[in-house]
């Protein structure tokens, strides 16, 4: 239990992490990463060649801060990052190794104006998130279907688009596939091409249909330095009857809505797969439904026969193809046009697309805590705290 005091010097510190947050961050991956090269195997080196891990450090160590009072303020965020965590199969014995790094990072940033007072205060508070973490995680660990990474067979691939391929995947081992939630991402473990990591990547669900396979989308990602290791890896060097390691299902992005709700599920490039699970998913509920979907050409259109044929089937759903090559950005009209009080928002896409339409909603009097989201990248590094 944090004292008044410690409280209090935790949160004079908000001005410097608002000034320092990700000078500190970066330096504590270097560090951790030069003491740890195991580590390696876990982090995503992409995130880090881009800042993308070290913003969204930085930001949830402000959240942190800011919250010091209520920390409970934070829980859906780290509720979020705890499902990440468990994918990862992150431990509770890497926690020490993290706190020790962060305070190191601290001080190195901050020389002497990181007091004893302040280093003892941010020990004290850093036990205290991390002991959140653990215990969240420690009841995701016990509720997972199966336990860390196990074999699957790959059963079909077949092209979306010009940029995506759907993978579609059984058990080579005595597993029972649980009843999936559409929203909800496997995180797949491979050891790429030419580097001397293991490489681990989150992939969302494109469709929740129960008969013992997984079916999820791959987005080649980047090029030369900033390639994704796994993304192009999965999409030149694997084939149907390799066999590729998988986490159980996970993540807390889902449909919550009341009955009486339309849904607009707006999304972007690879945001579309769990979009599509959920529109499969709610359709078949009766659920209305409006499905935005944003890609650069027609041709970049991934699922477009999937979307398609949902639309055909049920009366209850509309779609909206956005083709930013022939209709330009999305405007604030348009989302005035697809919202109201009846609506409810989920949102699923790259970063720049999430903080563009974010601040397209806000010029409607829709806050980003009104929405339901999840960005393709580290979630804390565009969350408003």
């Amino acid at each position: 239990m944090l004292t008044e005091e410690t409280k209090e010097i935790v949160k004079q510190t908000v001005p410097v992490l608002e000034q320092h947050g990700t000078e500190i961050t970066s330096v504590f991956y270097k560090r951790l990463f030069e003491a740890h090269p195991e580590l390696l195997d876990i982090f995503n080196k992409t995130n880090q060649k881009q800042g993308k891990q070290q913003t969204a450090l930085a930001q949830t160590v402000l959240a942190a801060a800011k919250h010091i009072d209520h920390l409970e303020a934070i829980v859906p965020n780290v509720n979020q990052i705890a499902h990440k965590h468990r994918a990862l199969q992150v431990k509770e014995e890497h926690y020490p190794i993290v706190g020790e790094f962060l305070l190191k990072a601290i001080k190195e940033v901050l020389g002497d104006a990181a007091t004893d007072d302040i280093m003892n205060a941010w020990e004290q508070t850093y036990g205290e998130i991390a002991s959140v973490f653990i215990q969240m995680e420690k009841a995701m660990y016990e509720q997972a279907a199966w336990d860390d990474f196990k074999s699957f067979k790959i059963t079909n691939i077949e092209q979306q688009g010009t940029t995506m391929k759907s993978f579609e995947v059984e058990p080579e081992g005595n597993i029972d596939i649980p009843k999936l939630v559409a929203g909800q991402y496997i995180t797949v473990r491979i050891k790429p091409t030419n580097d001397d990591n293991l490489a681990l990547r989150h992939y969302s669900l494109y469709s929740v249909q129960e008969d013992g396979k997984l079916r999820f989308a791959v987005k080649r990602e980047g090029s030369e330095d900033k390639k994704g290791l796994v993304s192009h890896d999965l999409h030149d060097q694997y084939s149907v009857g390799d066999s590729i390691e998988i986490s159980a299902p996970a993540g807390d992005f889902k449909v919550e809505s009341e009955d009486h709700k339309k849904l607009l599920l707006l999304s972007s490039g690879a945001g579309v797969t769990p979009m599509l699970a959920m529109l499969e998913d709610e359709a078949a509920k009766g659920t209305e439904i409006h499905f935005v979907h944003v890609n650069e050409t027609e041709s970049d259109v991934p699922f477009k026969k999937e979307i398609n044929a949902l639309n055909e089937k049920y009366n209850n759903v509309e779609v909206t193809y956005h083709l930013k090559e022939t209709q330009g950005y999305i405007t604030n009209e348009e989302v005035k046009s697809w919202t109201d009080e009846n609506v409810d928002i989920y949102l699923c896409g790259g970063l720049t697309f999430m903080d563009s339409i974010f601040d397209l909603l806000a010029t409607v009097n829709i806050d980003q805590s009104d929405v339901h989201f999840e960005p393709f990248g580290p979630k804390m590094s565009i969350t408003q705290v």
